[in-house]
């Protein structure tokens, strides 16, 4: 449960449990606390930058709550299709997600479909929803990745760099978990930005995918813990961010071609009361409403 992890080169040393207390006989980890962290902060922002995209701050919490536990059960099933070898001879250890095992590429995968499936039930522009959740998924894993930290896991190979990390005095290693927190910290500005420049919708989704995508590619080969495809000795995590990069980079391009000037600005049904959904950009208002507007060039409130 303990493990002693050293940054020589920096002349820091923690000495880390995986256990923050225990509850009624119940381990509670911090990993599963971090995690929670980056939900809450996350679901704080989106909800500050709703109305940007015509949503209301309960759709974003609608949809958080549809997309937590949907993430984290898509972030174990393709964990364990990858790692079946683990599983198939105690099935019962699949559902012991306390245990170890996620994967955040399966996290996106439900989080995308928890925006489809939100946004087709309250009829809600789906990209426009995915733009918004595009900034909350890399707050989600800045913050995530340090409950690796924790466990003294997700790190890469050897490595003699003034920044090594060393666990319980082996060799000093890549510290991948930090190096996929940084790329992602700066990954969040960079779409905070654009998203004032996008110029249709999806396109800010799209720069997710790209700027992971890139990132991922390069920070994956150096792990040593990845999912393989079966023996072939090929990364799947590394694979999909390869892919997901080029396409998305692609669509991006074309997207910005055929639109030369910026998103037009999402119309708004202000709900008279709470839980009242927001009718989508692309319907008619009523003539009896006056919608309000946000124009992308505008200052966003933070």
């Amino acid at each position: 449960m303990e493990h002693v992890v050293e940054f020589p080169g920096l002349g820091v040393r923690f000495t880390l449990n995986r256990v923050a207390f225990n509850l009624f006989g119940k381990d509670i980890y911090w990993y599963g606390i971090i995690i929670c962290a980056g939900f809450i902060l996350a679901a704080w922002y989106l909800s500050r930058h709703a109305k940007d995209y015509g949503f209301t701050q309960d759709n974003v919490f609608d949809a958080v709550l549809l997309g937590v536990p949907l993430g984290i059960i898509c972030a174990r099933i393709y964990y364990v299709a990858f790692s079946w070898d683990s599983y198939k001879d105690n099935l019962s250890e699949i559902f012991k997600i306390w245990h170890g095992g996620i994967a955040i590429y399966g996290g996106v995968i439900g989080a995308v479909l928890s925006v489809i499936i939100y946004g087709k039930w309250k009829r809600l522009s789906i990209p426009d929803m995915g733009d918004l959740a595009a900034r909350g998924l890399l707050i989600g894993q800045c913050i995530g990745r340090w409950g690796n930290f924790v466990n003294a896991e997700a790190h890469g190979g050897p490595t003699d760099l003034p920044w090594r990390m060393v666990i319980d005095g082996a060799q000093g290693v890549h510290p991948t978990f930090f190096y996929e927190s940084a790329w992602t910290f700066i990954g969040f500005f960079v779409l905070h930005f654009w998203a004032k420049k996008r110029r249709f919708s999806g396109e800010i989704f799209l720069g997710y995918l790209t700027w992971y995508g890139f990132g991922r590619m390069f920070i994956e080969g150096m792990r040593t813990d990845s999912l393989y495809i079966g023996g072939t000795g090929l990364r799947v995590s590394q694979l999909l961010a390869a892919a997901t990069f080029l396409i998305a980079l692609a669509l991006i391009v074309r997207g910005r071609r055929a639109h030369p000037v910026l998103a037009v600005p999402v119309q708004v049904a202000v709900p008279q009361e709470r839980g009242e959904s927001v009718a989508p950009a692309s319907d008619p208002q009523p003539e009896s409403t006056t919608p309000t507007t946000h124009n992308d060039n505008e200052e966003e409130h933070t």
